[in-house]
């Protein structure tokens, strides 16, 4: 395990001892003292120095959950060690760090993958389903709000409103879900127009909207916030012969479609399966070769837009997609 910066570092390293072909075995920590107690809570060894463990024969993987600007000497570190890698969103702050890690990646022939727990979901893989059977027709646009109160009701750790670790706010942490669902759902990214807000004085983002124009002409709008009332996770697809949509998992997905015999909008009674989580697609990548729904390309893909976003909210104007 590298870091418990992270908010979800606790619940991978959890997901990693329940599997049956996994343990945790080792703990490196940017923060001494924190990687100290977390490896006495889990009876392994702390090791206080990267490159020694990256060294240890008895380390297969990593598992990086550390601040968001340590992820590209981290991972190419890892890869370039052999070591197959699990990493929290986002992959880096920048697109060209994005492209040296996949270079490594690459080069190194380790197994990778990043956290998209969402796309895992029944009710978000009945969206893409209603698309690719051609429920909707052509994709027009997707509304996606994933948003809780973070910041407005102070449970979020101080350290991410740390601008230079975590290279944003509420866009760069919580809105990377709804990037990631849009470009899945929608395709190429040209441009982004954001607006980002602060309501709670904190020196990152905490209210933000960015705006996606994709290649054929459909539009995506992330909406996320650390200031929602509790909580928000809404999606709304359109299209020109159908629609889907979902107030909250809770409430169920409902579609209407041209293509359907019943008129008007109806709950979806049979939705797909849930995804295998991204931890346990990782480790059986690691030991058998099975496929990874998110790999090394989709993880650039996501800092691409997140680069975009945040030069429109810095400039004031729209942002092309820097792409290789």
């Amino acid at each position: 395990m590298l870091s418990r910066w992270h908010v979800h570092a606790n619940e991978y390293c959890a997901a990693i001892n329940r599997h049956p072909a996994a343990e945790v075995v080792s703990v490196w920590d940017e923060q001494e003292d924190r990687g100290k107690a977390w490896s006495s809570e889990l009876d392994v060894p702390f090791v206080a120095n990267y490159e020694s463990l990256l060294s240890r024969d008895d380390v297969d993987a990593v598992c990086v959950v550390t601040p968001t600007n340590l992820h590209r000497d981290i991972i190419v570190g890892a890869a370039e060690a052999g070591k197959h890698i699990f990493t929290e969103k986002v992959l880096t702050t920048t697109v060209s760090e994005a492209r040296e890690v996949a270079a490594a990646i690459e080069k190194n022939d380790v197994t990778f993958c990043i956290s998209f727990p969402r796309r895992c979901l029944p009710e978000l893989k009945y969206a893409k389903q209603a698309i690719q059977q051609g429920l909707v027709g052509t994709p027009t646009l997707t509304r996606i709000r994933i948003a809780h109160a973070g910041s407005s009701r102070d449970w979020l750790p101080k350290h991410f409103y740390d601008l230079k670790a975590c290279g944003g706010g509420a866009m760069m942490d919580l809105g990377a879900h709804g990037m990631y669902l849009a470009r899945w759902l929608l395709g190429s990214p040209r441009r982004v127009v954001s607006v980002f807000s602060n309501i709670t004085d904190r020196t990152v983002e905490d209210n933000a909207v960015s705006v996606i124009e994709f290649e054929n002409g459909e539009i995506g709008i992330n909406e996320t916030s650390f200031v929602a009332y509790p909580d928000s996770y809404s999606l709304e697809l359109d299209g020109t012969e159908g629609g889907v949509r979902m107030l909250s998992p809770k409430e169920g997905v409902e579609v209407r479609s041209d293509h359907l015999d019943k008129n008007g909008w109806h709950k979806v009674e049979e939705l797909p399966e849930r995804s295998v989580s991204p931890i346990d697609q990782w480790i059986s990548g690691c030991l058998d070769g099975t496929e990874i729904e998110f790999g090394i390309e989709e993880a650039v893909q996501l800092t691409e837009l997140m680069d975009a976003a945040y030069r429109s909210h810095i400039s004031g104007a729209s942002a092309s997609i820097e792409t290789v």
